[in-house]
């Protein structure tokens, strides 16, 4: 049977729509810098958006033109994730919706959750998701670690790119918020993640690999075995500057380190296996 739709959360009302942030170095997740042709200047039009495609073509993809913009993080962790259909999922910042829509995507049906603190951006996610027929996903602008924000064990998997950033303050408030971590913020969204999943649930993290070793500490505090790591190398020799990281709740399994993922050939292309999860939407596979 088909997921439904989620019924609004208590307290936290449909995000209204508009807001507008800009990082016109940041590239799209499918490889190349959004389309922007004909767009206006976001300092012009501050709530501009400008419209793109994931998976090679198979999504469709607004997002804003100022502030923080989606890379390869979103689709690179929603590869990870091994929903399978009619399950319930939960994404914790889910910005613009890229993870969510890569998922659904791969997987469908899937119900669930995308909990977003910038209202704009959650709006923008739920009409991105709308666009793409992924009518069993709601979107709620809330804050992720509020105990009322949705009731604990609900989902099957949960997974985020936490903030992560610890340096100064970006002058953009959006991307601020979506980038810099607050001393013990990473622990809060860990602890969030973890009480929402069900028992054999998981839980994935994209973090830098400055972190790490405390995500994973994390995950085994919030009581997840069998944590997994797999780095993702920007090229063959290069140390990976981003991991994805999974523990599943209640487990008693060890730790692994995968092979993980080359995402570049020397020339600057895409691997065929980057490619493939890229563009053609293959999932990422623990222990292959």
């Amino acid at each position: 049977m088909a997921p439904t739709a989620a019924p609004p959360l208590p307290g936290h009302p449909a995000a209204p729509a508009g807001g507008g942030r800009h990082d016109p170095a940041a590239p799209s997740a499918s490889g190349g810098d959004v389309p922007a042709t004909g767009q206006p200047s976001p300092d012009d039009l501050p709530d501009a958006e400008s419209s793109g495609t994931l998976l090679g073509g198979r999504v469709a993809y607004r997002q804003m033109l100022r502030g923080h913009r989606s890379g390869l993080e979103p689709v690179l962790l929603a590869a990870l994730v091994p929903a399978r259909p009619g399950q319930r999922v939960l994404e914790g910042g889910t910005g613009a919706g890229a993870g969510l829509l890569c998922l659904a995507a791969r997987v469908a049906p899937l119900g669930g959750w995308g909990i977003e603190m910038d209202p704009a951006l959650a709006a923008l996610a739920r009409r991105n998701l709308d666009a793409n027929g992924a009518a069993g996903i709601s979107v709620a602008a809330a804050d992720l670690t509020r105990d009322d924000v949705l009731p604990e064990g609900g989902f099957h998997h949960a997974f985020a790119n936490p903030p992560w950033h610890r340096g100064t303050a970006s002058p953009d408030a959006g991307r601020d918020l979506a980038r810099r971590a607050a001393p013990g913020l990473l622990a809060l969204w860990v602890a969030a993640l973890c009480r929402r999943v069900r028992p054999r649930g998981s839980v994935t993290l994209a973090v830098p690999a400055a972190a790490l070793a405390e995500a994973a500490g994390l995950l085994r505090q919030s009581g997840c075995g069998g944590v997994s790591l797999l780095p993702l190398w920007p090229r063959r020799g290069i140390a990976a500057r981003i991991v994805l990281v999974q523990g599943v709740l209640g487990s008693r399994a060890g730790s692994i380190v995968n092979p993980g993922l080359v995402l570049h050939e020397a020339d600057g292309r895409f691997t065929p296996e980057a490619d493939a999860v890229l563009r053609d939407g293959a999932a990422l596979r623990i222990g292959g």
